[in-house]
């Protein structure tokens, strides 16, 4: 009888030639424990999704009371489920007074999708603007956006009309114009090695946008939910977007994404065409269920009051002369290494003595840091000093690459 990593490399569908491919058969908190009972400290939270840790009780318990009541009910946007308004209305106290419209979907992808349809028919503008190595998703229009040409050149032609700019180069934004629908930004380019905008930079990009009529919309798929030491990494900038979009983290370990805007602008998808964006799954009741009971962990538990404890802890830990920086916000971190060999070696070491971390799209030679909120302060410093160690073996063998 095949084995279940045999049936794994089968059937799958493979995302590389060289998955992990270890078989986790339980997560609990910040911890994932595979087939032969191995337990693993999870040091990057399903890259920055399980923000409340693997399970956290309140998350499960809105899970199981919503199993209970209904599942599956109909395509986005005709019945009103209770789950869904709960969870708009949260995030519209949440988030910056006009956002006060939610459309969800069932991923950052999707919600990346939904807010360029959005931006183009309000705006009845042809263009949209990103920035080089960013990350915004792999489905056709947010590929467009991203900003590496390696990942994008193999699935050509994409979308016409995506302008990209040098982050953090306020010099650039002159390119922005009357016929640019939106400017989409990470505050923190998580793909590029946790590269976090200048300030300002993004002061310059919101006074562009207002000079020309240009939507600003945040993509806060990564950064969202606390992950920065904020609960929107918009707050470290003191400016407010037109529309923020959201995945990732909210959902507590469900899949989930939003896009948010002010209600006359999201009004512009329900005419001319009606229907103008439709999605049969999104809002999944379930979802909406477990993202709201997340935010309320992370507000009553105050998980972003810890979040600069840990970064320190993090940041005080990794010291070798073979680490040249460890930049980023709170905890989504990246420790920059040598080469991408030199990497990949350390990521092997920690994944055998029981320490998860992963390496970067757009910048290889850095190890992605990005825990549960509530991992314990214990556990996060065992972890780092795991790495540590990790990367003395390495650096003593002299793992080079090319």
């Amino acid at each position: 009888m095949l084995t279940h990593r045999q049936l794994f490399q089968q059937h799958l569908a493979q995302t590389s030639p060289a998955p992990l491919a270890l078989e986790i058969v339980k997560a609990e908190g910040s911890f994932l424990f595979d087939a032969d009972g191995k337990k693993y400290t999870d040091l990057i939270s399903g890259i920055a999704v399980s923000n409340v840790g693997h399970r956290h009780p309140r998350v499960l318990a809105a899970i199981h009371k919503q199993l209970d009541q209904y599942m599956h009910l109909m395509v986005y946007g005709e019945y009103v489920q209770a789950p869904q308004v709960k969870l708009a209305h949260k995030l519209a106290q949440l988030l910056p007074a006009h956002i006060d419209s939610a459309y969800f979907v069932n991923s950052g992808a999707e919600a990346i999708e939904g807010a360029m349809k959005l931006a183009k028919r309000y705006t009845g503008r042809p263009e949209i603007v990103s920035f080089k190595k960013a990350y915004h998703g792999s489905t056709q229009g947010a590929l467009s956006l991203m900003g590496d040409e390696f990942f994008k050149d193999a699935f050509r032609p994409l979308l016409p009309g995506i302008r990209q700019l040098t982050f953090n180069d306020p010099a650039e934004l002159a390119q922005i114009s009357e016929n640019t629908a939106a400017v989409f930004v990470e505050p923190v380019q998580g793909e590029a090695g946790a590269v976090a905008a200048d300030p300002a930079f993004m002061q310059a990009l919101r006074k562009r946008c207002d000079e020309t009529g240009t939507l600003l919309v945040f993509d806060e798929i990564q950064t969202g939910f606390g992950r920065t030491g904020k609960l929107f990494a918009l707050e470290h900038y003191g400016i407010i977007p037109d529309m923020v979009v959201l995945a990732k983290g909210m959902g507590g370990g469900m899949p989930l994404g939003a896009f948010a805007a002010p209600k006359k602008i999201m009004q512009a998808l329900t005419e001319n065409p009606v229907l103008g964006h439709i999605t049969t799954f999104g809002g999944h009741p379930v979802c909406c269920a477990a993202a709201l009971a997340t935010i309320e962990a992370i507000i009553d538990e105050k998980l972003i009051d810890g979040v600069e404890e840990r970064e320190q802890i993090i940041r005080g830990t990794l010291k070798h002369e073979a680490i040249s920086e460890v930049r980023g916000k709170g905890l989504m971190l990246a420790v920059l290494l040598p080469d991408n060999a030199f990497v990949l070696n350390v990521i092997q070491r920690c994944v055998a003595r029981g320490v998860i971390t992963d390496w970067f799209l757009f910048c290889d030679r850095a190890l992605r840091i990005a825990p549960p909120l509530n991992i314990a302060v214990e556990d996060l410093r065992e972890a780092c000093t795991v790495i540590v160690e990790s990367i003395e073996e390495v650096y003593k063998e002299g793992v080079l690459g090319n």
